[in-house]
């Protein structure tokens, strides 16, 4: 899906990528970000949103929870990690990275509740009374009072397969009613997902049918006196979407693929986030007039058009690649003709590492061309081996 925007605004990432496998200082299955650009994407970013107040936490599930990106984007002055799943927090908190919104898409399981709790992160993402409740608890062991985060819904909102939930907008009323005899959590934020979507048609940024939900959960909380709430307006958060959550009335957004130009919207446009990472494989194998290199790294709405492949990354053919049948574990990628065994497989898809058993590797230094492997991590976000630096 991206192969082609990486050749043309990240050569120097095509060519460490290349040299780390051809000198066997990473295997296949890896993915390679290149941390420069990845900050030089979340800066862009920064200097859009900070004029507008629109305040931004970064998402890494897409980058495997690689807590070496999250230190970086922390220092650059993000308000925190949007972490999606517990799993998440957990790593997050472990490498003492600040924590925005947790719970959001998955929420915390009463197991972690009270550690997450007393992180103090700036909003709990919740879409059930009981969870409310089980954070009120632990808020109240720790004397505190933690804001919560309500996920809106309404009949006509429109959720992922696997992402189903949220209150009601007619619940409001009572909701909150219930939520004000509580002494320690306050509501402090609204989200619901996605808020924002690519239209092709359009080749713009637009709202869908559930922003709307939220925009009348969020008038309606404002009758009842709440005005100084986060309004997180999430999905396609990157530089050419951010004016448009201030438009919207929203002051929240959470860049994940922003942060690396692979959102649907970089496909059709130049000029804004570049292209920071590449997947990395080698060809295992031909067969009939199909050559088929390592997988392990396949994510079933990656749209996976072409590879590179070639023996020297000056002398890469661009062919036709294949992603398996959803049906199929990835034991190996596609791809038409047949090329030498052992050659490099370069790709560059919409990825959710932390959804592989890929290896993460990250490069920093290519914006000084004194490039050098950082360090090797599964996708899971922790550490598997410290990296070297290679003149190559």
């Amino acid at each position: 899906m991206f192969i082609e925007k990486v050749q043309e605004n990240n050569r120097a990432l095509i060519e460490f990528a290349f040299h780390l496998h051809q000198k066997g200082l990473i295997l296949p299955d890896t993915y390679v970000l290149d941390y420069d650009t990845i900050m030089e994407n979340g800066r862009k970013m920064k200097e859009i949103a900070d004029p507008l107040g629109v305040k931004l936490f970064f998402m890494l599930k897409q980058l495997g929870r690689n807590p070496e990106i999250a230190k970086g984007l922390q220092e650059l002055g993000f308000d925190g990690v949007v972490a999606v799943d517990f799993k998440e927090t957990l790593v997050m908190l472990k490498n003492h990275i600040k924590l925005g919104n947790v719970g959001h898409l998955v929420q915390i399981p009463k197991a972690c509740i009270k550690e997450v709790v007393a992180a103090r992160p700036t909003v709990m993402t919740v879409y059930s009374y009981e969870k409310i409740l089980e954070i009120n608890q632990a808020a109240q062991e720790l004397d505190m009072i933690q804001p919560i985060m309500l996920r809106i819904s309404d009949s006509d909102s429109e959720f992922y397969s696997g992402q189903v939930g949220g209150f009601m907008v007619d619940e409001l009323e009572a909701l909150i009613d219930r939520i004000e005899m509580l002494k320690h959590v306050r509501i402090g934020g609204l989200t619901i997902f996605p808020a924002l979507l690519y239209d092709e048609s359009k080749n713009e940024i637009t709202p869908t049918a559930n922003y709307h939900a939220l925009k009348r959960g969020r008038l309606l909380l404002e009758k009842r006196g709440y005005h100084d709430l986060l309004i997180n307006l999430p999905s396609a958060t990157c530089m050419a979407s951010i004016p448009l959550i201030h438009e919207l009335g929203g002051n929240n957004g959470e860049p994940g693929h922003g942060l690396t130009g692979t959102t649907p919207f970089h496909k059709n446009n130049d000029g804004y986030e570049r292209t920071g990472y590449v997947y990395v494989s080698e060809i295992s194998h031909n067969y009939l007039d199909k050559a088929y290199c390592y997988g392990g790294g396949h994510y079933r709405r990656g749209h996976l058009k072409y590879a590179l492949v070639g023996h020297s990354a000056d002398d890469l053919k661009l062919t036709k690649a294949y992603a398996v049948h959803d049906d199929s574990i990835d034991y190996h990628f596609e791809l038409d003709g047949r090329f030498d065994v052992g050659d490099t497989v370069l790709m560059c898809f919409r990825a959710q590492m932390f959804t592989t058993r890929s290896h993460i590797a990250v490069v920093k230094g290519l914006k000084d061309h004194r490039p050098e492997l950082f360090g090797i991590y599964d996708a899971y976000g922790h550490m598997l081996k410290k990296g070297e630096t290679n003149e190559g």
